[in-house]
């Protein structure tokens, strides 16, 4: 116990003495909030606000009413553009067509054809696109529902079925595209804050022959991978609480209410998720040290690392495309805490079987890459990096 002590000692010291590689390994934790900050501001004022959008429109004489119903919206003419926004939207070039026989074909009840033209794949233009649409429709419904009744006709015989849409989700739910961000920014910061400790203290100290010099006193092997292994896994911790911590504090300046939105978790959640975020922080030290020691040089230790870590990382985006999960997402590392984080966030109560169980393969990966290190390196093969 002293001796590993006395090595968890040397590797904090050499870790902490970096300032440099220190900040790089915090960034993650400093970017993920601001990121989430930025995102959360555009995406209310997305949902919430009208902007004004500028469409060049072919035929507005012929159909006046029809503009007012687009003013009221706030969708102007392209003639009514400011002098600084009319490059922007003269880029984006949107177009309606009216035809001359607007009033005539609306006077004889038949049907109209508008021409509406623009860069459908373009993903600013979804917004100002998805609102023009829906005001053509909202008119046409509403001429519909006039004709019908001048007739004399129910307007309900339109609508023989009804859905009344009873939305059980939690006010938490709608928050979700954030909440599913801040749980892949803290796996993320698992994987990434500890990476250079990790690099450092396997292929750097090997090129440094300080490995060598280490490998040479009565130390068991296991007992220099588990310091390596603490080392790194406490910076990763770190970065962890640090991105957690300060998330809560940017989404507090963020008026959520203004989506019908809230984001809240008591201290159970949170201490919830930083505990089950522990083994991950050591199975991605693990996995990191492991993946170090067999390159052959600092460079390439860099370069493996970093395509290793990314695959996890990327695991809970994969997950959003699947809709029918196999089984085993819930007990395997990253995704096991991933769909554990997505039920805390949306407010459902923790399934106490799958996070047990996603912990306990987690640390018998861990345990297994440790022990293999451990045998790895009392081969002259690794130490030199001959293989």
């Amino acid at each position: 116990m002293i001796q590993f002590k006395a090595l968890l000692k040397k590797e904090l010291k050499e870790a902490f003495r970096d300032k440099r590689a220190l900040m790089v390994a915090m960034m993650m934790a400093i970017m993920a909030p601001i990121m989430i900050f930025a995102m959360s501001k555009m995406m209310i004022k997305e949902m919430a606000s009208t902007p004004l959008v500028y469409v060049k429109v072919t035929g507005s004489e012929f159909a006046p009413k029809l503009i007012k119903a687009f003013a009221d919206d706030n969708i102007k003419l392209f003639s009514d553009v400011p002098a600084e926004e009319a490059e922007l939207w003269d880029k984006r070039n949107i177009e309606l067509t009216i035809p001359e026989t607007f009033a005539q074909d609306m006077l004889d009840g038949k049907r109209i054809d508008i021409y509406l033209k623009a860069d459908f794949s373009e993903k600013p233009m979804n917004a100002p696109l998805r609102r023009i649409k829906e005001t053509i429709q909202n008119y046409a419904q509403a001429i519909g529902y006039k004709r019908l009744l001048v007739r004399g006709i129910d307007v309900n015989l339109l609508r023989p079925v009804n859905v009344i849409e009873q939305d059980t989700s939690s006010p938490s739910s709608n928050f979700i595209m954030i909440s599913m961000m801040l749980g892949l920014y803290l796996l993320m910061a698992a994987f990434m804050s500890g990476l250079s400790v990790a690099i450092d203290s396997s292929a750097g100290e090997r090129e440094r022959n300080v490995l060598e010099m280490l490998l040479c006193q009565p130390v068991s092997t296991l007992k220099i991978v588990l310091a390596k292994l603490s080392c790194a896994s406490t910076i990763a911790f770190i970065g962890v609480l640090l991105t957690i911590s300060l998330t809560f504090a940017s989404i507090g300046f963020v008026d959520l209410t203004k989506i019908g939105a809230s984001f809240s978790l008591d201290l159970s959640a949170v201490v919830i998720i930083v505990v089950m975020l522990i083994p991950i922080c050591f199975f991605a030290s693990a996995l990191q040290l492991f993946f170090s020691f067999q390159a052959k040089s600092f460079k390439e230790a860099q370069s493996s690392v970093t395509m290793v870590v990314l695959i996890p990382a990327m695991l809970p985006f994969i997950m959003t495309f699947i809709d029918d999960k196999p089984k085993w997402f819930d007990w395997v590392p990253v995704t096991g805490q991933s769909l554990i984080m997505e039920d805390i966030f949306k407010g459902l109560p923790v399934d106490w079987t799958n996070l047990a169980l996603t912990t306990l393969v987690t640390i018998v990966l861990t345990a297994i890459l440790v022990f293999t290190l451990a045998k790895k390196l009392t081969s002259e093969k690794v130490v030199q990096s001959l293989s």
